[in-house]
């Protein structure tokens, strides 16, 4: 998991609108987050519905170990982050889609872009998934959509990646997709009573593109 903290802690994020208002075309859709979909996934806007499934992965403490907020502590909080999810995305400052089963359409995770810079072209990324769709390869589908997305329909440039050095298999996972490491930062967190380290990583896109021949 690459964190992103939860709820209103972004509300505080500048609007990337009000920066370059020639680069609006890319961000402009409807009023929902484009549908993307992988073989065994869909990527699409997190529902009503969706809030008790929110709550299972996000009040999980095994799920939310390297995060930068505690656990949730009951289904408020989730509906919370529902909310925020929605008035963030008609911003255009935070997109963060649920990754559901194609097969029955549960919520299983989530993954965002947010900090979007669109003057230059580049934000930062995060996910979650539930301990039930661990190990299945499922989240490097989802990611490896939601690249192309960032890429190419949304013209950036560089993505980036804060993740706890601890969280090896999360490293493992943006590595394979080829994010580089690029620096530490030492006592970045302080989330439950700990200090947490993050290792900064980047993703470019000339190297996405060129993933086939590497």
């Amino acid at each position: 998991m690459a964190r992103r903290r939860q709820g209103a802690a972004v509300l505080g994020f500048a609007d990337p609108m009000s920066q370059a208002h020639s680069y609006r075309a890319p961000f402009d859709w409807g009023d929902e987050l484009p549908r993307l979909e992988t073989e065994r996934t869909v990527l699409r806007p997190p529902r009503r519905d969706d809030v008790p499934a929110l709550y299972s992965i996000f009040g999980d403490p095994q799920v939310v170990r390297y995060w930068s907020t505690t656990a949730m502590r009951d289904l408020a909080e989730a509906e919370e982050l529902l909310r925020d999810i929605g008035d963030l995305f008609r911003r255009r400052s935070l997109f963060q889609w649920g990754i559901a089963r194609r097969d029955d359409d549960r919520l299983v995770g989530t993954a965002t872009l947010f900090r979007l810079e669109p003057v230059h072209r580049r934000c930062e990324i995060g996910f979650a998934l539930g301990r039930d769709a661990w190990g299945r390869g499922l989240m490097t589908e989802a990611l490896t959509t939601l690249f192309d997305f960032a890429f190419d329909s949304l013209a950036l440039s560089r993505l980036e990646a804060d993740v706890d050095p601890r969280n090896e298999a999360c490293l493992r996972l943006l590595e394979r997709l080829g994010f580089q490491r690029e620096g530490l930062l030492r006592e970045r967190y302080h989330v439950g009573g700990e200090i947490q380290d993050s290792v900064l990583l980047g993703l470019l896109a000339a190297r996405w593109r060129g993933r086939e021949s590497c």
